[in-house]
């Protein structure tokens, strides 16, 4: 029996293992890269571009200015901003002051971010100014000592980001007033930190390099320990399985949020090593400016989730945009529905490959060959150094063909929880094995697929909700006796949340309830369906059953 049958249909070049010790830490992949592609593009955001070498003194300059506020090795530093050229100079300061970054989702609201903040203990952070207000209110209860502040168009010029600003602020309003006494601005921090001495600090590849958070059964949101040698291992991983690449040649579409785990490792951290240039685009929800932007910026690489594929194809003016130059179309976050793949392939002539990974995994476990080779309905082959398998409730194998959860080792797999050694305990089986929560099965070939989700989580459009979350969100408003979410089909996002509620209060609407839940919960978690009930269905002793209301739902889809 072949142990690894996935390595038979590797595609040609692609090694089975990467030398996961070729860089100590992160530090020294981003210098080299720096050196290496010096002049070349590195970003463009909004029509502006900046080149490696640009991105180097920046970055440098903002180690030097974060240092120069007595920040520490290994002190957690958050960034919350969309996808501006401000983020990897940020990211990549940080990193180079030895710091470690928590990512935290922009659209959060109070309570999450205040969680977050607490749970990482926070010392600093950078946020965009149209998110200030919501940081206004968490600071009083947080350990943050320094804030600064960046706005959309500080990097696009003197005349075009003074404009840019002003009309972000002034005429579209998006940019609610606050007041942080003591912030400073990002610009204005780039400039201390040109007068300020940089030292390099000794980063050991163990070291923390981000708390990625993500959520768990409970509903508590937990952040999964990445080191720099879990990164890195990812990054060259990738790299290996993205055969053909050409350094210095590529245009990388990057309009998945930075702060995800999936666009952190391939469009930051994998363009930066191939030299690519990454077009940002600051809101792809805009879809008619995304189109735009694909007109404009001739593109070699391009990365994705479903929504954002049928999106772009429900887009006037996507039909004309030329293909013929794409090398490869890769889908994360999410499935990639079969109807999405063959629409995408029949108008671009391009295959969308899609891949498989968790914020625990840095992420990447498998991805589907880019040789022509996809399998549909398929998560792929395992990436090199990379095992997959199979196993039970009791971590024992099951033979190919047969359901058992999905389970991985692999140099990029995750430390464990922070400060949760008992949330960590849960998700290792004996060996090192870490049980991802999906139930899959391996082809006799050692293709993967994803059957189910073992957890309750609700998958939205690529980002994890987990039911707890929006439950109490929902209970804290004083009509609402019990309640107990799911998740629901639904085209567009995989699933939305559906929300049923035994009310203590019989005038309450789900109108007003849905209003509540918008100011406790970012967007995507919101209930997009909410169902009033006499009861819910509980165990005997008293454990409220979603798996009932989940296979009543289906009972009724299927009927």
């Amino acid at each position: 029996m072949n142990t690894f049958p996935w390595h038979s249909h590797y595609p040609k070049g692609v090694a089975h293992t990467i030398d996961y010790q070729r860089y100590p830490n992160l530090l020294a992949l981003m210098e080299e890269a720096f050196q290496k592609y010096g002049n070349a593009p590195a970003y463009h955001n909004m029509g502006v571009e900046h080149s490696y070498a640009q991105l180097d003194k920046m970055s440098r300059d903002f180690a030097a200015y974060l240092q120069s506020l007595g920040l520490k090795k290994g002190d957690k530093f958050a960034i919350q901003m969309p996808n501006v050229t401000q983020y990897p100079v940020a990211l990549m300061g940080a990193l180079r002051a030895g710091l470690t970054v928590v990512n935290i989702n922009p659209l959060y609201t109070v309570p999450e971010m205040t969680h977050q903040y607490n749970d990482a203990t926070v010392k600093a952070v950078i946020i965009m100014a149209n998110f200030a207000d919501k940081l206004q209110e968490v600071l009083p209860k947080t350990q943050v000592k320094h804030v600064i502040v960046t706005e959309i168009g500080d990097l696009l010029g003197t005349f075009k980001g003074m404009l840019t600003n002003a009309v972000v602020k002034y005429v579209k309003k998006m940019v609610p007033p606050f007041h942080i006494p003591g912030a400073v601005g990002f610009k204005r921090a780039l400039q201390i930190g040109a007068k300020s001495p940089y030292t390099r600090p000794e980063v050991d590849a163990e070291d923390l390099a981000f708390l990625q958070y993500t959520g768990g059964t409970t509903g508590v949101s937990k952040g999964a320990m990445l080191s720099h040698r879990n990164m890195l291992s990812n990054l060259l991983q990738s790299k290996e399985w993205f055969i053909g690449v050409e350094e210095g040649k590529e245009v990388a579409i990057t309009a998945l949020p930075l702060y995800h785990i999936f666009a952190l490792t391939i469009n930051c951290f994998l363009m930066l090593f191939v030299g690519a240039k990454s077009v940002l685009v600051t809101n792809p929800r805009d879809m008619p400016g995304f189109v735009k932007t694909l007109q404009q910026n001739p593109f070699t690489i391009f990365t994705g989730l479903n929504t954002l594929f049928v999106g772009l194809m429900n887009t006037p003016g996507f039909d004309a945009i030329n293909f013929s130059k794409v090398k490869f179309v890769v889908g994360g976050g999410m499935a990639v529905q079969r109807a999405t793949a063959e629409r995408w392939k029949a108008i671009t002539g391009k295959s969308i490959a899609e891949g498989y990974g968790l914020s625990e995994t840095a992420p990447v476990l498998s991805v589907n060959p880019l040789d022509g080779n996809e399998r549909l309905g398929s998560i792929g082959l395992p990436v090199p150094s990379t095992e997959l398998a199979i196993l039970d409730d009791d971590g024992k194998p099951v033979p190919a063909g047969e359901r058992g959860e999905i389970c991985a080792r692999g140099p990029q797999v995750m430390q464990g929880y922070w400060q949760r050694p008992d949330e960590t305990a849960k998700v290792f089986f004996e060996g090192g094995w870490f049980r991802t929560g999906d139930i899959g099965m391996m082809d006799d070939d050692g293709y993967f697929r994803i059957v189910d989700r073992k957890k309750e989580m609700i998958l939205v459009s690529g980002f994890n909700v987990y039911p707890n979350e929006v439950e109490d969100a929902a209970t804290t408003h004083p009509g609402v006796l019990e309640a107990a979410a799911i998740g629901v089909p639904d085209d567009k996002s995989t699933e939305r949340v559906k929300l049923f509620v035994v009310r203590k209060d019989p005038n309450l609407t789900a109108e007003e309830l849905i209003k509540h839940c918008k100011d406790h919960l970012a967007g995507y978690k919101v209930p997009r369906e909410i169902v009033f009930r006499e009861e819910l269905p509980k165990t005997n002793v008293g454990k409220i059953l979603r798996r009932k209301l989940k296979e009543e739902e289906d009972a009724a889809a299927n009927a």
